[in-house]
Formats: structure tokens, sequence, C-alpha cells
């Protein structure tokens, strides 16, 4: 590997990124310590949604009610944060039960377009409030 800079160089670089807090009541208010999404640059960072109701802080009854939920609330980050689900670049979904890895599937088409972003499905043992799905998500605008 080479390099124009003696080994024994340092160069720095001056990074000024400005960082904004994304909040709206279209999703559920954090129920942590947490924003709903921070954007750094033209990077957002939405934070894991549950399917909370944001009308009510109540949970929606079933995996199809509660996936359909946890896309409805990312959404609204994402517009909040100027954007929207088509804008997403990278998904992480938590599952308690893999088995229902097809419903996401067949409902995260109704949110996402072709071409889709880069995904992860984990199934985890227990998430907050006893959900059954949370998604995370980061958008590039």
């Amino acid at each position: 590997m080479s390099s124009d800079l003696p080994l024994s160089s340092h160069a720095t670089f001056p990074l000024t990124m400005t960082k904004t807090i994304i909040a709206t009541t279209d999703a559920p208010a954090a129920i942590g310590t947490y924003s709903q999404a921070v954007k750094a640059g033209n990077t957002v960072y939405l934070s894991g949604q549950i399917g909370l109701d944001p009308a009510n802080m109540q949970m929606v009854e079933g995996i199809e009610a509660q996936i359909h939920q946890v896309f409805t609330n990312l959404r609204a980050v994402a517009t909040a944060a100027g954007g929207g689900l088509d804008d997403v670049v990278k998904l992480n979904v938590f599952l308690t039960d893999l088995g229902h890895f097809a419903k996401v599937n067949e409902i995260m088409a109704q949110y996402f377009s072709q071409p889709y972003p880069a995904r992860a499905a984990v199934g985890v043992a227990s998430l907050p409030r006893a959900a059954l799905v949370e998604a995370d998500a980061v958008m590039a605008l």
C-alpha cells in the first residue's frame, strides 16, 4: 500500500456536521432516552418503531396490525425528516417469532418499492412493550 504522506505524518480534516433531532406527533413519542430520529449531514438514523398507535400510545393487536403500524410509524418519522420510505437504504427488522418473516415480506412490499433497501431480519427473545416486531432504518436524503 503506498501513500504520498510519510508514515510518520498525520493529516487532519475538519469535520463539521450539524446534528438535527427529528420529532413528530405522527409517530409514537420516544419511551426512553432516545430521539425518534437524528439527521447528520444527508443521513437520517430512524430509531426503532414498534406497533404503538401514536394517538393513544397503545400497542395494536396481532402481528399483521403491528407490522403495518411499524411501517406507518417509520414513514411518519421519515416524512418529518424530509424524506420518505423510498429514501431508506438500510432496514433492520426484529421479530420475536421468525415464523412471521413471510408476513413481514408481504406487508413490507405495500410500503416499499423496488429497489428495496438493504435489510436484516433478526430473531429476538423479546421487545419493548411485548411487541412482536420492531424496525429501525437509515435514510439517505
